[in-house]
């Protein structure tokens, strides 16, 4: 960009558009950072979220459930044997 010569009564004038040229170029710039760590930080919470769940151990509660999902599968399994046909020997 060419340097323009400024007059001494044209210097405020011309140090405040360079000041605003240069936050209105740096707005811009710190939005998509932000954005992007906004974005990483998110990401990050979900991988962590992810690793304590699959790394925890079984709590009692966990435990009591899948014994309740087993009695129920055992008990489909059950009333489908008694459907089928009887076996020959």
């Amino acid at each position: 960009m060419a340097r323009r010569r400024t007059t001494p009564k044209e210097l405020p004038d011309a140090v405040r558009e360079a000041v605003e040229r240069t936050v209105q170029a740096t707005v811009g710039s710190a939005e998509r950072t932000r954005d992007t760590v906004d974005e990483l930080v998110r990401g990050s919470r979900r991988a962590v979220a992810e690793a304590i769940d699959e790394n925890r151990p079984a709590t009692h509660e966990d435990i009591r459930e899948l014994k309740s999902e087993l009695r129920a599968i055992a008990r489909r399994l059950e009333a489908i044997e008694k459907r089928l046909p009887a076996k020959r020997k």
